[in-house]
């Protein structure tokens, strides 16, 4: 095991130190406007924490034996908790999810701002509704997060991924979650469109600032807008409609006073840094910034067919009718 962990390791330091040289000598391909061609489908999955582990202070980096060591801990840890089955019927096991960074990537967290990797101290008396998949937490609708619910009433006590609203990783900001982490770029000389595959979400993104939507008019997904800076697309969205968290890692938070500012770079011909920043002072005393390396596929993506084919909520909402009438009929 210790020689085959050792050859892992060696191979992950070679294609990190590939992917550096690449970089460094990559000119980005252009469109036929010009701009630097971020078209196609890309992956943004990851195992790297979100935020980073306390004890590692303000180290930036793992080594690729730690790297290897810390993906076989949470593989182990994440096929113990799929066979515990938690207090229902369970889920998937990890053949099901995308568990490996695709990139180069040997982060000790996604956050790269704060210096400390971890999310800023939250504004007191912010928000707070928890949502979690092992259980429900009753709470005053509307519910904010994206996955769990807050009762089985009816839909409305539903996350908004269970509801076909707002994909559990689709964001903006998007985040690689446990599977379907792929977005696809599409550009036009005015707009681009950003269309991720959870709940196929497209957003056309005008690269237009000087013509933004009035304060009243609020979107799930904010109203976006974008512009060239170098070879870099920045895309700025506000606008929000406060119905949805403040950052998907956090309880605490409602999206209504958020503004988010994202950046795409091309930095070879398979990677693009996927880098926003998160500026919300209702919730959080800082900004919060993370990058994600995002890796071209070679296929297609196809439709993610979320309220055409969700059985899920009908017959969630049916099995509470159901143990009620069987705790009904037991006194």
């Amino acid at each position: 095991m210790k020689k085959l962990i050792s050859l892992l390791t060696g191979g992950l330091l070679f294609i990190f130190s590939q992917s550096l040289i690449a970089q460094a000598d990559y000119q980005v391909a252009r469109t036929e406007y010009g701009q630097p061609d971020l078209q196609g489908v890309w992956n943004f999955a990851s195992h790297t924490p979100v935020q980073r582990n306390e004890s590692l202070g303000n180290r930036a980096y793992f080594t690729p034996e730690e790297n290897e060591e810390n993906r076989e801990r949470s593989v182990t840890a994440f096929e113990a908790r799929a066979e515990s089955h938690f207090d229902g019927v369970g889920g998937y096991n990890s053949f099901w999810y995308e568990r490996a960074t695709i990139g180069y990537d040997l982060r000790t967290s996604l956050i790269t701002y704060p210096e400390n990797g971890r999310l800023p101290p939250i504004v007191e008396g912010a928000f707070m509704q928890r949502g979690g998949v092992s259980q429900d937490f009753p709470s005053e609708r509307p519910v904010r997060f994206v996955v769990g619910g807050i009762a089985k009433d009816g839909p409305e006590d539903r996350g908004l991924s269970e509801r076909c609203i707002a994909g559990f990783n689709a964001g903006p900001p998007f985040m690689p979650s446990s599977y379907n982490n792929n977005v696809q770029i599409i550009q036009h000389r005015d707009h681009i469109v950003i269309m991720t595959e959870m709940i196929h979400d497209a957003r056309m993104v005008p690269l237009d600032t000087e013509h933004e939507l009035s304060d009243d008019i609020r979107l799930w997904s904010g109203d976006s807008r974008g512009y060239w800076e170098g070879d870099t697309l920045v895309v700025e969205t506000k606008n929000f409609n406060g119905l949805t968290q403040s950052f998907i890692s956090s309880p605490y938070g409602h999206s209504y006073d958020k503004s988010l500012v994202e950046r795409f770079t091309r930095v070879s011909p398979d990677t693009v840094e996927y880098e926003f920043t998160i500026d919300d002072p209702s919730t959080f005393t800082d900004k919060i910034t993370a990058m994600i390396p995002m890796t071209k596929v070679d296929g297609l993506m196809y439709e993610y067919s979320c309220h055409e084919g969700n059985y899920g909520m009908e017959n969630m909402i049916r099995g509470a009718r159901r143990e009620e009438a069987d705790a009904l009929g037991s006194n």
